[in-house]
C-alpha cells in the first residue's frame, strides 16, 4: 500500500492523506494507545506487538509526528545548545561545525532535534537557559564552555533540567563527558624542550573559561617539570584576531619567546599570519603549535604542528549522555580518548641550536 490513504470527500472526489496513527493501529490490530508506545519506543507492550506495529507502520508509509510525540509523552523532542560566542565568531571557527555533527548524527538517530542559541553575556546565557525549561521547549541542555563559578550549575539545579557537562577540568555536574589533555600537553612541552626552546609563549582562551585555565595550567607546569618556571602568557578568546593580536605583542618583545603555543588552531592560524607580516619566518625565527586539529591546521602554510582532538566524537558523546540521562538512565561520566601529538612543519629546533 502507498505511503498516502485515499478517502472520500464531500464531492465524491477522492483526495489522498498521509497515513495516521489511527491507521497503523487498526492494520497492527491494537489499540492506538498501544500503536503509540510501540513506535515511540516506551514500555507498556510485549515486544511482538512492537514489531507488530512497526512493520504495519513500514506498510503505511507512515512518518510520526513529532507534535504528536510531543503531546502523547510530554516530551519536546529537542535540546538546547547555547554558544557564547558572537555569531560571526561562531562562523569562523571550524572546531562547531564537527561537534555540531557529532550531535546531529545521535538525535537525529533517536528522534530528536537541536536548539541553538547564541548569547554574548553570562546573564544572557543564563536567562536563555531559563527561558528553555520554563516554556518546555527542550528536555535537556547542553552545559558547554563552563566558567569558573559557572551560574548555570546552580541555575539547572533550580531548574532540573538534564544536563550533560563537557568539560576538561573537574565540575560538580554529572553526567560529564571529560577530556583530560594534562598529558598531551606535556608531550608537546616534551617535543618542543628537545628542539632546544628555552622562551615559551601561550596565547590562551578567555581567563574565565575553565577549559582555557586548564590549557593554561597543563602548559605551565609541564614547562616547571623542565624547570622553566616563566612563560609569556597573553589571553585571547579563540579567535583569528586575537592570535593576531598576540603576535604584535609578543614578537615585539626583547625576550621574545621563540615556541608558542596557542589554545586553539584559530588562534594560531591568526599568529601566523601577523608573524609573517611582521617579517619572521615561521618556524625558523618561531615555532608554533595549535590545539584542536581541524583542518585548517593543514591548509595554513607552514602547516601547524597541533594537539588533536575530535569534535565530532565530542558532540556524539555527550548527545548519547544527554539523552540517556532524559531518558531516566544512571550516567556518571565518560572520558574521551586521549588526543594526540601531530608535528607538522611550523615547529622546528629553536634558532640558536641551528
Amino acid at each position: 500500500m502507498s505511503a498516502r490513504l485515499r478517502f472520500q470527500g464531500e464531492k465524491s472526489t477522492y483526495m489522498e492523506r498521509p497515513a495516521t496513527i489511527v491507521d497503523v493501529a487498526k492494520r497492527a490490530g491494537v489499540a492506538i494507545s498501544s500503536a503509540s508506545s510501540a513506535l515511540n519506543g516506551q514500555p507498556g507492550v510485549s515486544e511482538a506487538t512492537r514489531t507488530r506495529v512497526r512493520e504495519a507502520a513500514d506498510e503505511l508509509g507512515f512518518v510520526p509526528s513529532l507534535r504528536g510525540r510531543s503531546l502523547s509523552t510530554k516530551r519536546a523532542y529537542a535540546v538546547g545548545l547555547i554558544v557564547s560566542r558572537d555569531p560571526d565568531v561562531f562562523e569562523e571557527d571550524p572546531f562547531f561545525g564537527g561537534f555540531l555533527a557529532g550531535i546531529e548524527t545521535v538525535l537525529r538517530a533517536r528522534g530528536y532535534a537541536l536548539v541553538l542559541q547564541m548569547s554574548t553575556t553570562a546573564e544572557e546565557n543564563s536567562e536563555r537557559y531559563r527561558r528553555m525549561a520554563l516554556d518546555r521547549r527542550v528536555d535537556g541542555v547542553f552545559l558547554n564552555e563552563i566558567t569558573i563559578d559557572d551560574p548555570r550549575i546552580p541555575l539547572l539545579h533550580e531548574l532540573q533540567l538534564p544536563a550533560v557537562a563537557i568539560t576538561e577540568a573537574h565540575v560538580d555536574w554529572r553526567p560529564a563527558v571529560v577530556h583530560n589533555n594534562t598529558a598531551v600537553i606535556r608531550e608537546l612541552v616534551d617535543y618542543l624542550y628537545g628542539l632546544g626552546h628555552r622562551r615559551f609563549g601561550h596565547v590562551s582562551g578567555p581567563r574565565e573559561f575553565l577549559h582555557s585555565c586548564q590549557r593554561r595550567d597543563a602548559w605551565l607546569d609541564a614547562l616547571g617539570a623542565h624547570g622553566i618556571t616563566e612563560s609569556q602568557v597573553t589571553d585571547g578568546d579563540f579567535t583569528y584576531a586575537s592570535g593576531a593580536a598576540a603576535a604584535s605583542k609578543l614578537l615585539s618583545r626583547s625576550d621574545r619567546p621563540t615556541a608558542v603555543f596557542c589554545a586553539n588552531d584559530l588562534t594560531a592560524a591568526g599568529f601566523q599570519a601577523r608573524a609573517l607580516d611582521l617579517g619572521f619566518s615561521v618556524p625558523e625565527d618561531i615555532s608554533i603549535a595549535g590545539y584542536d586539529g581541524t583542518a585548517l591546521s593543514t591548509y595554513v602554510r607552514p602547516a601547524l604542528t597541533t594537539i588533536t582532538t575530535s569534535p565530532h566524537s565530542l558532540g556524539a558523546t555527550a548527545a548519547s549522555l544527554l539523552l540517556d540521562r532524559i531518558d531516566g538512565r544512571i550516567v556518571d561520566k565518560v572520558e574521551l580518548e586521549q588526543s594526540r601529538l601531530v608535528v607538522r612543519d611550523s615547529t622546528v629546533p629553536a634558532p640558536l641550536q641551528r
